[in-house]
């Protein structure tokens, strides 16, 4: 075996590790060499969407849930989390569709909330 595999493991583990402590910047530096030698693993893009969202660099967070999709369009949590990015971009129409498959997907609890605050909120704007 050797050293490589292990490091990006333990690299991932590490950033996976900050992103539970909320510190997403740290995060993402430990995460970053892991990306660049796995760009195309959905774990790693899962991760770094949350490390993105967690640092509020939404645009980035879209683009790397969008890519989990891409690789795994079954990926209900990457769906759930790329909703929630777009909501806290006020694009709510999108969100609510991504939103809407998650739970479709998968009827967890937290899902189901995320989309009724997005249905709550198309529903105030359009009366108002």
């Amino acid at each position: 075996m050797t050293e490589e595999p292990v490091d990006a493991f333990d690299a991932f583990r590490h950033a996976e590790s900050l992103v539970a402590q909320r510190r997403p910047l740290d995060a993402l530096a430990a995460l970053a060499p892991v990306l660049e030698a796995a760009p195309d693993t959905p774990s790693v893009q899962l991760l770094a969407g949350r490390a993105y969202f967690g640092s509020a660099q939404l645009r980035r967070a879209e683009a790397a849930f969008l890519r989990v999709l891409d690789l795994d369009p079954t990926d209900h949590y990457a769906r759930f989390a790329l909703g929630k990015t777009l909501q806290r971009q006020a694009r709510l129409t999108e969100a609510q569709t991504q939103l809407r498959m998650a739970v479709a997907m998968n009827p967890l609890p937290e899902y189901q909330e995320a989309l009724g605050e997005v249905n709550a909120r198309i529903a105030v704007e359009r009366d108002s």
